[in-house]
């Protein structure tokens, strides 16, 4: 038994996912335990304004650094106290932290997540590895989608085809051939549900759309699904990935002025729904044609309307989520970053060139080593 703690902030600054997988040698990795554990209401909200408006002083962006480390290792820490698991059991933890600048395609390429990883080594007593999308980007990659070669190990099968769709904040695809030969894709498909929950939290204060109820009250504008399907990410060829930092609400404005027409606030949550599902069918019908099987994960998974609505567009395949392969569809990303520890740990590289478009393979994060001595 080799275990690894894997956390992770998503697009859709909920909380901290927290996940320990058991990893052996040749084995398909076992998810012991996992939890959300929410962001109280001001830290959360602090958050989204420095994603939202990405302006803040040297300082507030070093205090909110620490905040989240911080939370992060008390997210930990609970987890591990709750299953009476010994931290000195757990080889590493694999932090992604909360993105707050993803920008692949500037001059000098960067991700900038935070979550100090000295903070959670101390407070854990666990050794982290943290800032893994940067060393990808630096051989030329996208540094996302990151979780394939997790999705990979977990649902990889050599007779059926799969795509593997996470749908967070964002939406991504990992594709899977089941032909050895044939490489893996993957890559960010567009918005998942980060307009949906800005869109209900605007008019009805609420976090999410819970099932997808108010979208299923509203009608499509296909005007409108139209004139956001022309936004110009939906047509770059991949790879490619995206963030808040494109799809957000003075996004969604800006394509409703230029509509002019003044649509129903329930119609635009409708439309939004199936502006996600049409982009993650339409990549794919370009990308993996072959796919028999889509197998959903994210907080997506439990949008019954957003399910319907992909089964419906995608007839000929079969729409399930992970639920069926032993992981809660929660938890996936999460416990792709405790992989991705146990990868690094091995000095073993974490990166697919063909999802993210590096130069090469490579290993992974940076080091923090506890102060734990390790048998």
């Amino acid at each position: 038994m080799a275990l690894f703690a894997g956390t992770i902030s998503g697009t859709s600054i909920d909380g901290v996912d927290v996940a320990l997988l058991d990893i052996v040698a040749n084995e398909k990795p076992q998810l012991l335990a996992a939890e959300t554990f929410a962001y109280p209401e001001p830290l959360r909200s602090k958050l989204e304004r420095t994603i939202i408006e990405p302006q803040c002083s040297f300082q507030q962006l070093g205090e909110l650094d620490m905040a989240i480390g911080a939370f992060h290792a008390d997210a930990i820490n609970q987890l591990l106290n709750q299953t009476d698991i010994q931290r000195e059991s757990v080889t590493a933890i694999g932090s992604h932290g909360q993105t707050i600048y993803h920008a692949p395609d500037a001059l000098h390429p960067f991700s900038l997540q935070i979550g100090n990883p000295n903070l959670i080594a101390e407070k854990t007593g666990i050794t982290t590895i943290a800032d893994m999308r940067q060393r990808d980007m630096i051989c030329g990659g996208q540094g996302a989608p990151m979780v394939p070669v997790f999705h990979q190990a977990m649902f990889g099968d050599k007779e059926i085809d799969r795509a593997i769709v996470n749908i967070g904040g964002i939406a991504n695809i990992t594709i899977l051939p089941s032909a050895p030969q044939h490489p893996i894709t993957g890559f960010d498909t567009g918005p998942g549900n980060t307009l949906l929950d800005s869109w209900i939290q605007r008019h009805h204060q609420k976090k999410y759309d819970a099932g997808g109820q108010w979208a299923s009250q509203g009608q499509v504008n296909t005007a409108l699904l139209d004139q956001l399907m022309t936004d110009s990410y939906f047509k770059r060829p991949i790879p490619k990935s995206t963030g808040r930092e494109h799809f957000h609400l003075n996004w969604l404005q800006q394509h409703l002025d230029k509509l002019g027409t003044s649509l129903s606030p329930v119609d635009v949550q409708a439309t939004l729904l199936v502006l996600t599902c049409n982009t993650i069918v339409q990549a794919i019908t370009q990308h993996a044609e072959q796919a028999k099987e889509v197998i959903i994960c994210g907080g997506g998974a439990h949008n019954a309307a957003m399910m319907s609505c992909l089964a419906a567009l995608m007839p000929n395949r079969h729409v399930s989520d992970t639920t069926a392969f032993g992981i809660n569809p929660d938890y996936v990303e999460a416990a792709a970053f405790a992989y991705l520890a146990s990868l690094t740990t091995a000095r073993l590289p974490g990166n697919i060139p063909t999802v993210t478009g590096a130069s090469r393979p490579t290993i992974l994060g940076g080091v923090y080593f506890s102060n734990q001595k390790q048998d």
